[in-house]
């Protein structure tokens, strides 16, 4: 969502190659773009204007160091007002224990399945959810919960019949003490800031539970209409954090830039992504550093380490050592990166690549890839070379690809296999030769 604040933050900083020292003069077009840049983000007017004005404060007057050149300290001025804009310090939740958690938010932002996400997150941390399901008005609400919650194994309480929140909230907190759960997450309804009666339901149910956080779910796509939503809130409610949803769209991400700064709650999580997994904690650092089109090597490593199996890593490395790499393995390997998320989403994450654009059709190739390798037999996965005309057309038919597809991938799975055999042998130069020839022809499907 920020590529767009990415690239013109880029292309600010570069009007200052060549510069000796940073002075007034030549920051102010600079610091003109960069406040252009933000504002075109959508962030709020006041915050960009601050923001601005501490950066020129730091950099005006510096002396450029010699190790770096201008437009790196001025980045590294930045990221550290970055960080400081969007939360610096702990984004962690309550101790407590049992964790009482209320969701509450306006109509669409995604409470009811950020309640789901959020306790499959900290089921994964050693904790064990219930979720309670408080959103009396919503067709199909509860039945929209129970579904999530029978999904992700996760305890759930329901009410059909009573029309009292407070009533729903005592009664779920009694049914978690039995189940012995330590984290109740409250599901409540959707509602505008200035519904009075509906705000006037939440205070009660959180006075009665006694909540330990009140998290604000606010949909990233608004802009500063969220911080418009989240100071009512807060004035309502004292939040203690804040989830901001459908942070994978094409949102310009100027909530997440203003919504700390104007209201004082942090954020501590965001979703990224429709799927109960694509959920994430908030770390200012890292976002300041993606931002700056520097990407975000921890969180990819931590995604790594959690969803791929060491050992099946392991095993294709030797393989690939060693040569021996066939189509049920690559099949295998693509199957493991699926797990860190969108190709787009990993791209992001690699430094220096935040502004490449993966599209669509990579999703699509890395499927038909999928489809072409699921077609073939266990023999034919281990054994490409017995793959004649007959057994492609019957691939191809399959996978519900063209059979030059089907060739297309064997050939390059072949140029593929040279290229192991040159690491095998040590032809480093050679194998590079290979790759530029195969990046001219398209490059692998799925890599």
């Amino acid at each position: 969502m920020f590529e767009s604040l990415t690239d013109k933050l880029g292309s600010a900083l570069r009007n200052l190659r060549g510069v000796g020292q940073l002075t007034e003069a030549n920051m102010a077009e600079t610091l003109q773009e960069v406040r252009t840049a933000l504002l075109a983000a959508d962030v709020h007017f006041k915050v960009a204007r601050e923001f601005v004005e501490r950066v020129q404060t730091q950099c005006v007057g510096q002396e450029v160091l010699k190790s770096v050149t201008p437009g790196q300290q001025v980045v590294k001025i930045i990221n550290d007002e970055l960080v400081r804009l969007l939360g610096e310090g702990s984004t962690s939740l309550s101790a407590a224990r049992p964790l009482k958690i209320m969701m509450v938010g306006l109509h669409g932002s995604g409470k009811t399945t950020s309640t789901a996400k959020l306790g499959k997150l900290l089921k994964k941390r050693g904790y064990r959810p219930l979720v309670a399901a408080c959103d009396i008005y919503r067709p199909a609400a509860i039945d929209q919960l129970e579904i999530l919650a029978k999904q992700e194994e996760l305890d759930f309480y329901a009410d059909r019949t009573s029309q009292d929140v407070t009533a729903i909230g005592v009664a779920a907190l009694a049914a978690a003490s039995a189940a012995a759960c330590d984290c109740i997450i409250f599901d409540t309804a959707g509602r505008l800031q200035i519904d009075a009666d509906l705000i006037e339901e939440v205070k009660k149910l959180r006075a009665r539970v006694q909540s330990d956080e009140v998290l604000l779910v606010a949909d990233g796509a608004l802009g500063q209409e969220a911080v418009n939503v989240a100071k009512a809130f807060h004035d309502a409610l004292s939040l203690t954090g804040l989830i901001l949803t459908k942070m994978d769209g094409d949102a310009r991400g100027g909530a997440a830039l203003s919504i700390k700064s104007i209201t004082g709650v942090p954020i501590k999580f965001v979703g990224i992504g429709e799927k109960t997994a694509d959920f994430d904690t908030f770390y200012p650092d890292r976002l300041a550093s993606r931002i700056l089109g520097m990407g975000d090597v921890v969180s990819l490593v931590e995604k790594a380490q959690e969803n791929i199996d060491q050992k099946e890593a392991e095993r294709m490395a030797e393989k690939m050592r060693k040569a021996d790499f066939n189509l049920e393995d690559f099949l295998s390997q693509m199957q493991q990166v699926k797990k860190l998320g969108s190709m787009q989403s990993i791209v992001g994450m690699m430094p220096g690549m935040s502004g490449v654009e993966v599209g669509p059709d990579a999703e699509k190739q890395m499927a038909r890839t999928e489809a072409i390798i699921h077609s073939m037999t266990k023999q034919e996965r281990r054994k490409p070379d017995i793959l004649n005309g007959n057994r492609r057309q019957r691939i191809a038919k399959g996978a519900g690809v063209k059979i030059v597809e089907v060739n297309q991938l064997l050939k390059q799975f072949q140029q593929m296999q040279k290229m192991m055999k040159l690491m095998q042998g040590g032809g480093a130069k050679k194998m590079m030769r290979q790759m530029e020839a195969m990046r001219g022809k398209g490059g692998f499907p799925g890599m």
